[in-house]
C-alpha cells in the first residue's frame, strides 16, 4: 500500500487537514488578533482540505475494494 501514490496523496492530505485544525486551535486558544483576522479563514482553508482530503480517501476505496 506505501507504493500505491493515491495512498501517498490521501495521507498527505490528511495529514495536511491536521495541520491546519492544529493552526485553527492554537490561534483560537492564544486569541488575540491572528484570531480576530484569521479565524474564519482558516476554518474555510481546513473545509475546503477537508473535502479533498474525503474524495480522495473515497477515491482509494473504490478503486481498491475488490483486492
Amino acid at each position: 500500500m506505501l507504493n500505491d501514490p493515491l495512498f501517498i496523496l490521501a495521507s498527505l492530505s490528511a495529514l495536511v487537514v491536521l495541520a491546519i485544525l492544529m493552526v485553527g486551535i492554537g490561534s483560537f486558544g492564544k486569541g488575540g488578533e491572528f484570531n480576530r483576522k484569521n479565524a474564519n479563514k482558516i476554518m474555510r482553508w481546513r473545509i475546503a482540505a477537508q473535502a479533498v482530503a474525503v474524495v480522495l480517501i473515497v477515491a482509494f476505496a473504490y478503486l481498491h475494494g475488490g483486492r
